[in-house]
C-alpha cells in the first residue's frame, strides 16, 4: 500500500498549486514555489534505490491519470484568477512561472507514461494533453527517435560533450519539432498519400492547441489567453532542458545495442517519486512499454546529484561542466565504455577543449559486465 500511496505526492503538489491559483493574491506563487522546495527535500534525503512492490495496474496508474488530467485543469483555473483583474503583475508573472511548472513537473513524466502505454486511451490523452507544453506531436521523435538513436549523433535529446544548457535547449525545440513532423509524414508517404495530407498529425496538433487556448479564453478573457500562451511557451523550453541532464555526454555507436550504462540517473526521493520514475530510466530504454513501477534502480551506475540540483548547476555551464558532468563521463569513459565508444568519447573530448584522460588508457578497454549492460 505505501507503494502506491507515495505516487500520489505529485497530485498532492497539484492540488497545492491549484489551490494557491483559487484563493489568488500572494498564493499564486504556490505552484511555482513547489520547485525550489521539491529541489531542496530532493537534495537533502537520500537516494532512494529500493524497487517498488506494486502489483496492480489499476492502482498504480491511478495517480498518473490525475497528474496527467490536472495540469489542464490548473491551465483553467489560473486563467479564470488571472480574468478576475485583481492580481498585479509580479502576481501575474507567478502565474505564468507557475502553470509552466506544472505543465512541465509532474505532468511531463506522468503524461510520458500514458503514451508509452499499449491502449487507444491512454496514448490519446497521453498525446493531446501535451497542449501544456505545445507539443501534441512530442512523442513522434521521441518513441521512433530518441529511443532507437540515444547516445548517438542523431539523436536530439542526446547533448555533445561541451554543448552548454541554452544552445542544447535552443537546437533541441528545432530539432525535436522537426523529427517529429519528418516521421510523420513519411509514414503518411508509405501510406501512399502526401506527406502534407489531412491526416498530418501536425493539423490535429493545432487543433487541440486551438480549442485548448480557446477554453482558457473562455475563462480567463484576454489577459487569461496571455498567461496561457506565455505559460504553454515557458514550459516547452523548460520541457526541452530537463532533457539536457538524462544522456549527457553519453556515447553510443550507431547500430550497437541500447545498454542501462547509456542513461544518467537521477535517484533522489522527490525526482523518482514526481516524475514517476522518468529520472529512474535505464530500464525504460531495455522495454520502453515497462510501466514506471518496475523500473529498478541501477546500482551499479555512477550516481548522478539530484535533478533539481543538475538544472541549477547547468544554469552556469562552468560548475555544471567542471564539477559535476566531467567527472561523471571521466568515471563513465574509464570503467564502462567499449572501446569504440572510448574512440569517441576521445574525439569529444578533444571538440569540447576538455582534458584527454583516455590518453594513457590502454584501448583493451574494461570488461563490460551484465551489470553494466
Amino acid at each position: 500500500m505505501k507503494s502506491y500511496l507515495m505516487y500520489y505526492t505529485p497530485v498532492l503538489v497539484q492540488l497545492a498549486a491549484m489551490a494557491g491559483f483559487i484563493v489568488g493574491g500572494d498564493w499564486i506563487f504556490v505552484a511555482i514555489a513547489s520547485f525550489p522546495a521539491l529541489a531542496i527535500v530532493d537534495s537533502l534525503l537520500p537516494d532512494d534505490m529500493s524497487p517498488r512492490t506494486m502489483t496492480s495496474k489499476f492502482w498504480a496508474n491511478v495517480p498518473v491519470w490525475l497528474s496527467t488530467l490536472l495540469s489542464p485543469a490548473i491551465y483553467l483555473v489560473c486563467a479564470w484568477q488571472v480574468g478576475q483583474g485583481e492580481l498585479n503583475g509580479w502576481q501575474i508573472a507567478g502565474a505564468v512561472a507557475g502553470c509552466a511548472w506544472m505543465g512541465v513537473v509532474p505532468f511531463v513524466p506522468a503524461s510520458h507514461e500514458l503514451y508509452h502505454q499499449r491502449g487507444v486511451l491512454p496514448r490519446f490523452f497521453g498525446r493531446y494533453m501535451q497542449v501544456c507544453y505545445l507539443d501534441c506531436t512530442r512523442e513522434i521523435a521521441h518513441v521512433i527517435g530518441h529511443h532507437i538513436d540515444v547516445a548517438t549523433p542523431k539523436d536530439g535529446d542526446t547533448a555533445r560533450r561541451g554543448v552548454g544548457l541554452y544552445s542544447f535547449t535552443a537546437r533541441a525545440l528545432y530539432t525535436s519539432t522537426r523529427d517529429a513532423w519528418r516521421v510523420e509524414s513519411d509514414a503518411l508517404e508509405k501510406r501512399g498519400k502526401g506527406r502534407w495530407s489531412i491526416g498530418h498529425r501536425l493539423y490535429k496538433a493545432i487543433v487541440a492547441q486551438v480549442l485548448f487556448q480557446a477554453a482558457i479564453f473562455v475563462v480567463g478573457g484576454w489577459q487569461g489567453l496571455a498567461v496561457g500562451i506565455g505559460a504553454v511557451l515557458a514550459a516547452r523550453v523548460w520541457v526541452e532542458s530537463f532533457n539536457y541532464f538524462q544522456h549527457y555526454g553519453l556515447i553510443r555507436v550507431e547500430g550497437a545495442p541500447i545498454t542501462r550504462r547509456h542513461v544518467w540517473n537521477h535517484l533522489g526521493v522527490m525526482s523518482r517519486l514526481v516524475a514517476f520514475e522518468i529520472t529512474n530510466h535505464a530500464d525504460h530504454h531495455l522495454d520502453s512499454y515497462a510501466p514506471y513501477y518496475r523500473l529498478v534502480p541501477d546500482r551499479s551506475a555512477i550516481r548522478m546529484p539530484s535533478v533539481f540540483v543538475c538544472f541549477l548547476a547547468a544554469l552556469i555551464p562552468p560548475l555544471w561542466h567542471g564539477v559535476i558532468i566531467k567527472p561523471a563521463l571521466k568515471r563513465w569513459d574509464l570503467e564502462f565504455a567499449t572501446p569504440e565508444e572510448r574512440k569517441l568519447a576521445r574525439e569529444q573530448n578533444k571538440a569540447a577543449g576538455w582534458p584527454d584522460w583516455l590518453s594513457e588508457t590502454s584501448s583493451s578497454g574494461p570488461a563490460i559486465t551484465a551489470s553494466h549492460a
